[in-house]
């Protein structure tokens, strides 16, 4: 970030500076979630249902993965748009290398931790013979490539936060395009299946991963490579850790209720009911990163405004974002409830599944758009360092109260006990969350008085 550029985050009015920060990173974040979105569609149209269910089996060690990337890579960001507020640029620089560091390592230890138990911890996830050869095969290569994507997106997480979100947008749909073209060739001319897919991800990043690396190497930034930056700085890490463990406990417990998930929908629907509920996931993830695009670009301008203690400003860009969420996830509802056969047929035409995920459709949307408010609370308190807070915001919706509505539900419902333990859950942490908020706004305001 140029020191003109970061002095815009102080001066500019606060809705522009939003649109200008929040676009790049909702449509990054939109051709993020492509990846998984056109995996599931080529798969579902070209391989069957079956491989659906077995591309959802993935879930839980893909959101595992993205946990610990996550804790690196929002932390850093994080720590980067704090210290820039701070005028700290060389503590920046130290975060960005620190960030390299921890990405490389644990992106290293994950595989080598996952890879020789990779038949036991699919079926542990709901697998059956009929679907673990098809999560076998893509979880298999999405590994191998797993340091690629830990870099790609801490890095990019880094340019997004240091006053660059335009760029980290290109990157970011650069990668989806080369995406889109390579899984095109691999399924359909090279035909070869679910792995297809699983290279063209890997690949994809990899090529933007260069691209990444080439931008930080450039000097005539405030945030740049150079050697004296790789080196552990264990306050530094301790920071990262400290405010990326929300981020990553969110993502932990996202894996923990997937298992689960699938764990009930095998026992009351059978493989089937995995592949729906991997369906409604994939439609669901799409709003909530937009939603998480919204929260990226809230980031930088909440944690350098908190940084440099003009308060009022941190709290008009956390009331704009709110409702901006709560407007994507009310659209989300419209369009669940309005169009769940159709929006399911793009990914199968098999009419059992499809019957299964209309009905699954209609109950997990049904209170989604104050899951927007949720979302955007919780990743505020992350903003200004409040890691605490954030941390038990996420795990009072995926953990503490949908694990016990997923146990208790589907005894006496059946499947709809699945579905319904989601609603439900996001309905809790939202009241939950409207009392914390308004403590904090309550001390924010008392600060910038």
């Amino acid at each position: 970030m140029s020191e003109d550029k970061s002095l815009l985050l102080e001066r500019d009015d606060i809705g522009c500076l939003l649109r200008r920060y929040a676009f790049p990173a909702i449509i990054a974040m939109i051709a993020s979630s492509l990846y998984n979105i056109i995996d599931s569609i080529f798969i579902g149209q070209k391989l069957g249902a079956l491989a659906i269910s077995g591309l959802a089996l993935t879930f839980p060690l893909m959101n595992l993965s993205a946990a610990f990337g996550t804790l690196v890579g929002v932390g850093g960001a994080t720590l980067v748009s704090i210290s820039l507020g701070r005028k700290d640029n060389i503590y920046a620089r130290n975060v960005l290398g620190n960030v390299v560091i921890l990405s490389i390592i644990i992106g290293t230890l994950f595989t080598l931790s996952t890879l020789p138990f990779l038949n036991e911890i699919l079926y542990f996830f709901g697998g059956s013979d009929q679907t673990i050869k098809y999560a076998r095969d893509f979880m298999f290569i999405i590994l191998i490539g797993n340091i690629v994507t830990h870099l790609f997106f801490g890095l990019n997480a880094i340019v997004r936060s240091s006053g660059n979100p335009r760029l980290a947008m290109v990157v970011t749909i650069f990668s989806v395009i080369i995406n889109i073209i390579l899984v095109s060739i691999f399924i359909f001319v090279f035909e070869w299946g679910i792995k297809g897919a699983a290279w063209a991800t890997v690949i994809s990043q990899f090529i933007a991963l260069i691209w990444l690396i080439l931008i930080f190497m450039k000097r005539n930034k405030v945030v740049f490579f150079s050697r004296e930056i790789f080196r552990f700085k264990g306050k530094i890490i301790l920071d990262i850790f400290s405010i990326g463990l929300s981020p990553f406990l969110m993502n932990a417990a996202a894996c923990f209720v997937v298992v689960l998930i699938n764990y009930s929908l095998q026992k009351y629907g059978g493989d089937l009911a995995i592949g729906a509920y991997g369906i409604i996931n994939r439609v669901a993830f799409i709003f909530v990163m937009i939603v998480f695009g919204i929260t990226q670009g809230m980031q930088p301008i909440v944690g350098y405004n908190y940084g440099a203690k003009h308060y009022d400003r941190v709290l008009t860009t956390y009331y704009k974002a709110a409702k901006w969420g709560v407007l994507v996830m009310l659209i989300a509802f419209i369009a669940v409830e309005l169009f769940p056969r159709t929006i399911s047929m793009a990914f199968t035409t098999d009419h059992e599944l499809v019957e299964i995920a209309i009905e699954g459709f209609r109950i997990v949307f049904i209170v989604f758009p104050i899951a927007g408010f949720q979302i955007v609370s919780s990743n505020f308190f992350q903003s200004i360092g409040k890691a605490k807070k954030s941390i038990f915001l996420s795990l009072i919706r995926q953990v503490i109260l949908l694990t016990p509505l997923l146990i208790i539900l589907p005894h006496s419902m059946g499947i709809k006990g699945v579905w319904w333990a989601m609603p439900i859950s996001d309905l809790g942490s939202t009241i939950i969350t409207t009392f914390l908020v308004i403590a904090q706004v309550k001390q924010l305001k008392a600060l910038a008085n």
